[in-house]
């Protein structure tokens, strides 16, 4: 990289400039209370001892000071400005109505690209797109590649080929409306209704708010004849609801066989907001996922009429298999090694309303196995800390492996024997898992089972038990659901590096500029970063050879909800989400040690 160019973003003594010797020794300082996380390199993700986090001995979140652009800083200011006007909500409000008009469903079943008409509506997207911004179509800088017809590769080409560029990514599709939930909407899912407050439709939340959102900001920048040193890509799945295997999948190895291994200073796509969490506000940007596993059980046996029917037909199996599926749940546990501990140290330290006795019990998690215990079971349990907040199952189902039957089907007739049945399990495999030992621990729990019935048991292609021919009452097969392969854990984004520094400040700098321009506010106008963890898998699943830095944010903090009825995203929340694409644009053109 070139360091002497220009002078990395500075933002007033900015934290993640610290020298790790720096705070090594401060948190040496600290004593027995941060003993843990240097003699044992894996606690707190081995990265959370880092410039970026621990900052003195009584604070082991330590924030990065907000960072405003220098370089580019009046331009970031005469964009500030341009927020309040008029005219500039207007127009964004017609460009995410207008791409919200335009239905892009993905669904379950569809076939491959050429195949299926139900991509089509893919390329009326792009053709609103083409209308909608047209700087960003004419600009001689900015080249547009289509990745498997509907995959969007767009290179914005910096000037100084010696820094790493960056990607911005969001996608193109939204989860279908159900036709019989149309009349409950306030207003029709795809009208782009706007009604001076909120903007509705499927999509406006998740996630063409972040494509159109990004694309608001590119386009401004361009009407303000801005040029990027930093090359920035911009890369749109089509198909991310439903696993992203023909869009972001086949992006992921374009961009891997132009760039290489580890060619990005970081990648940024849809993720975790902010939001209100014990008096305070917290930012909580993913750096990690867990792995999925969706698997089907497959029941075979012999039909015939169902006046003579046997003790257990292939219903009455599967559902013996399932029980035994619900009574025996994976184990969760609260580690030291997850970003939910750190985002939980985060609240200790930064939060104004949480109970003292919880924040010393986080502390004492620290060190204390005891206390670490003791912090599991207020989280996981009802009528405890974890669901005085309504978390309780969620801070459970993050900490480990889970499952979920979610399809079941059997029989045709009600006077005919039934002889096939099968069930689909979803799994979500915790960050410290593998897909291999959920696979061994599914094999191992229906072993029993299937020699309890006499069946013929396979799982995942290998046979298991094999009565003889003459007692087997049928055939159990345990497989891989053929539209979902297995998806390891995503290898975890380090909190100690300058990318995640740069997003951390970025991040304070944009939510006090809203509200301090925007609303004239005296006040002091805060808000505390800390790792989190979505709860779902996103389009970077593809990207992981990209980069060691992959955040999942979106910088919203919308009450909608995606996926259900009334989708929306207030203007408000929009505007600002708007601003973090500018601001992070600019520092990221800025700094040199990214």
């Amino acid at each position: 990289m070139n360091k002497e160019t220009l002078p990395l973003a500075q933002s007033r003594n900015n934290p993640y400039k610290q020298t790790r010797l720096k705070t090594f020794l401060v948190a040496f300082i600290g004593g027995a209370l941060l003993y843990h996380c240097f003699t044992r390199p894996s606690v707190l993700l081995g990265s959370y001892s880092s410039d970026s986090f621990i900052g003195k001995s009584d604070d082991l979140c330590a924030q990065s000071t907000p960072l405003f652009p220098t370089v580019h800083g009046t331009l970031w200011e005469k964009l500030q400005a341009g927020f309040k006007e008029q005219e500039f909500q207007n127009k964004t409000v017609e460009w995410l109505a207008g791409a919200v008009k335009v239905p892009t469903e993905m669904f379950d079943d569809m076939g491959p690209v050429g195949e299926d008409p139900r991509w089509e509506n893919r390329e009326a997207f792009h053709d609103y797109l083409v209308e909608a911004f047209p700087l960003i179509h004419s600009s001689e800088l900015i080249t547009l590649q289509k990745v498997n017809t509907y995959g969007l590769l767009y290179t914005w080409k910096g000037s100084n080929e010696t820094l790493e560029p960056i990607i911005m990514a969001a996608h193109q599709d939204v989860v279908p409306v159900n036709p019989t939930t149309i009349s409950s909407w306030t207003h029709p899912p795809y009208s782009g209704y706007f009604d001076g407050e909120r903007i509705w439709g499927r999509g406006t939340n998740d996630d063409k708010s972040g494509l159109i959102g990004i694309f608001t900001a590119v386009e401004t920048l361009l009407s303000n004849s801005f040029t990027p040193a930093r090359t920035i890509v911009f890369s749109f799945g089509f198909d991310e609801e439903g696993g992203g295997i023909q869009g972001a999948g086949e992006l992921g190895k374009t961009l891997l066989d132009v760039y290489g291994e580890d060619s990005f200073a970081f990648i940024i796509d849809e993720g975790g907001g902010f939001t209100e969490q014990f008096g305070s506000q917290f930012a909580t940007p993913g750096i990690a996922e867990k792995g999925s596993l969706t698997v089907q059980l497959d029941i075979a046996t012999p039909g015939g009429h169902s006046s003579v029917p046997p003790d257990h037909t292939s219903i009455g199996i599967l559902s013996r298999l399932l029980v035994e599926f619900e009574n025996n749940p994976f184990d969760s546990a609260l580690s030291r090694t997850s970003p939910l501990y750190a985002q939980l140290v985060c609240f200790s330290t930064h939060a104004s309303t949480l109970p003292p006795s919880i924040s010393k019990l986080i502390h004492r998690s620290l060190s204390s196995e005891k206390a670490l215990a003791d912090l599991e079971k207020a989280l996981f349990d009802k009528g405890s800390f974890g669901d005085s907040i309504g978390m309780s199952r969620l801070w459970k189902s993050m900490s480990g492996t889970t499952q979920a039957i979610d399809v079941i089907n059997g029989g045709v007739k009600s006077n005919a024997l039934p002889e096939q049945a099968f069930a689909v399990i979803n799994h979500r495999i915790g960050i410290d898992s593998s897909s291999s030992a959920v696979e061994s621990r599914d094999t191992s729990l229906l072993l029993p089972l299937a020699q309890e019935f006499n069946l013929t048991f396979t799982a995942f292609g290998e046979l298991i038990s094999d009565p003889s021919s003459n007692s087997s009452a049928g055939k159990l097969s345990l497989d891989y659901l053929p539209t979902r392969r297995p998806l390891e854990p995503a290898p975890v984004t380090p909190l100690d590096s300058n990318a995640f520094g740069l997003l951390a400040g970025t991040i304070r700098s944009t939510f006090d500029t809203h509200r301090r321009l925007d609303r004239s506010s005296t006040e002091k106008n805060e808000v505390f970063v800390a790792p989190g963890m979505p709860t779902g898998n996103t389009d970077t699943r593809f990207y992981w050879k990209l980069s060691k830095n992959i955040f999942r944010y979106k910088h919203h903090h919308s009450k909608s909800s995606a996926h259900t009825v009334d989708e929306f995203i207030e203007l408000d929340s929009y505007l600002e989400m708007i601003r973090f694409y500018m601001t992070l644009i600019l520092n990221s053109d800025e700094a040199r040690d990214i």
